[in-house]
């Protein structure tokens, strides 16, 4: 793959706040990976290593008071939108300190005070959640906006396709984000799709879609710009489809090139398109230890403080239970 020069208008505090950004997410999940093995975190883990770009390639054009939704495979969107990474480590250890009190695990992180909202396992339900956000974002009037994030399975939900439409109808402002990482678990899209035309689908809608189909955090944090701008003004909802590559298995945090269902030479292919180290080597070398150094120890912390936070009282057991 090409490595892109770097547009005009993105300058060394750019580079370098994306580059932690994505940083942080590649390392938090590679430490997670790390351990998981020894029990302690009490949840199954879906990592998104080498997808950290269409998560914050989007979320860093947008407002604190923007809405974001993730999917069950949602750590990027939870780190990059900000929310809190000691709480979400702790509900990784199933502690009472975590962002659901350690009821929800990986899969369920929520993070209120950031406008991140609660991730759910079932995939694409997630979704209509989002437009009901996006729905009330426009009566408000504030000029907010919704970012939803999901694989390119949840496209082949009804709910996704009943919500692209009520979306145009109305209006709303959402900005629908396929990671599109071509398998839903196993399955290639080639045994599940009959054309690979997702953005013409999507655009009989009514809404201008957009493929991104290389690697370019630059380039899709530009596109993502210039939507958000229209929606702010009342432009609409929009559809960007991200390719992207997950480095590890579907669920959990070995390989699994192994199994055979997907070729290692395409990992390397996107390996060498990696936009962590793209970002990385534009940095000084100083300026991106120092950067390496405080993930680092941030990192530390939040194990530390998730290790040390207690379990939930037996009686939590009753709580937040509707029947």
């Amino acid at each position: 793959m090409a490595t892109p020069m770097v547009p005009a208008g993105i300058g060394p505090d750019d580079i370098g706040r994306l580059y932690r950004s994505m940083r942080r997410i590649r390392r938090v999940e590679e430490a997670v990976a790390e351990v998981y093995p020894t029990d302690r975190i009490k949840s199954p883990v879906h990592l998104s290593i080498g997808q950290e770009a269409v998560s914050v390639g989007v979320i860093d054009v947008l407002r604190e008071d923007d809405v974001v939704a993730g999917s069950y495979r949602g750590h990027a969107v939870y780190l990059a939108k900000g929310a809190d990474l000691p709480a979400m480590i702790a509900e990784m250890y199933g502690k009472a300190t975590g962002c659901a009190a350690g009821k929800g695990g990986s899969m369920h992180l929520i993070g209120a005070e950031r406008n991140v909202l609660g991730a759910s396992a079932v995939v694409g339900t997630h979704i209509p959640i989002a437009l009901g956000h996006a729905l009330a974002a426009k009566r408000e009037g504030a000029g907010r906006v919704v970012a939803v994030f999901f694989g390119d399975g949840a496209t082949e939900e009804g709910v996704f396709h009943e919500s692209l439409n009520f979306a145009a109808l109305h209006r709303l402002p959402i900005l629908f984000v396929c990671e599109n990482n071509f398998f839903a678990i196993h399955t290639p899209l080639a045994k599940r799709w009959a054309t690979d035309r997702l953005c013409e689908r999507v655009a009989t809608y009514g809404m201008p879609a957009h493929r991104l189909a290389e690697p370019d955090v630059f380039a899709l944090r530009g596109l993502a710009a210039g939507l958000v701008a229209e929606m702010r003004a009342g432009g609409g909802p929009a559809f960007l489809e991200c390719h992207t590559w997950r480095w590890r298995e579907h669920v959990g945090p070995a390989e699994d090139y192994a199994a055979g269902y997907r070729p290692r030479a395409e990992m390397e292919r996107w390996e060498a398109g990696d936009q962590v180290a793209r970002l990385g080597a534009l940095l000084p070398d100083a300026g991106r230890a120092a950067i390496d150094a405080d993930i680092e120890r941030e990192i530390a912390e939040a194990f530390a403080f998730a290790e040390a936070s207690p379990f939930p009282d037996e009686e939590e057991l009753f709580t937040h239970v509707f029947a």
